[in-house]
């Protein structure tokens, strides 16, 4: 994708914009995100990326206040690409737009470097003050996800019950989930540039963290989960 607007700070009227860079594989989403932000008085896109590899690649060339990301991207991780976003642009703010559970993302996310996370069927007025707050440096997340971070902390940081995702680090998430798509390993090394022994690590990892038995109760939980999730979005 080709940089549609010059991302130096534009002024309208005496009115800053804001510069704004879209990053999702959905040529729609992106066309109708723009057009909403574009409708701002004091926002304005400035480029779009389908893709991990493209995004990095215009990141600091075009430096934008804040990046739209969503975590799901052809090429690679949402969240690693937060924390590479923060490590060659420091000042631009981050705010996800997925249509992943904020339950299970939002989370690492914010402790990869993003300061919002808005669930994609969320309201456009949600979009829009998602922005103005992260710009502000404020975070943004859901009523519902501020009071079960609370709650969470207050108990010290530690989830209900037994054993759980969230023991999992951001790659053995990662790997998990496209293990639960039904991605072979072979296919799951290529996609996130690791080899294949690589990720026969994480697998024992994972199995140890889950207290899985074997390979065929790494891959049944896997698959549960992740119809789980998609049930919850």
């Amino acid at each position: 994708m080709a940089i549609t607007r010059d991302c130096m700070k534009l002024e309208t009227q005496s009115v800053q914009k804001r510069t704004v860079f879209i990053v999702d594989d959905h040529p729609l989403i992106r066309e109708s995100l723009a057009a909403l932000i574009n409708r701002q008085n004091d926002l304005v896109v400035c480029a779009e990326a389908g893709d991990g590899s493209r995004a990095l690649e215009l990141l600091p060339k075009i430096k934008p206040d804040v990046v739209v990301l969503d975590l799901s991207l052809p090429d690679g991780s949402g969240i690693e690409l937060i924390k590479k976003f923060i490590s060659l642009s420091p000042s631009t703010r981050i705010l996800v737009l997925s249509m992943h559970d904020e339950s299970f993302y939002a989370e690492r996310a914010l402790r990869a470097g993003a300061l919002g996370y808005v669930m994609k069927h969320e309201t456009a007025k949600q979009v829009i003050d998602a922005l103005r707050d992260i710009l502000l440096g404020k975070l943004f997340v859901s009523a519902s996800l501020a009071s079960e971070l609370t709650s969470k902390y207050v108990r010290g940081g530690k989830a209900p019950g037994g054993l759980s995702i969230e023991n999992l680090s951001d790659r053995e998430l990662e790997i998990f989930q496209l293990l639960g798509k039904g991605i072979e390993t072979r296919q799951i090394a290529e996609q996130l540039n690791l080899s294949i022994k690589t990720v026969q690590t994480h697998y024992a990892n994972i199995k140890k963290k889950l207290d899985l038995d074997n390979a065929t109760e790494l891959i049944r939980e896997a698959v549960r989960w992740f119809e789980h999730t998609k049930q919850k979005t």
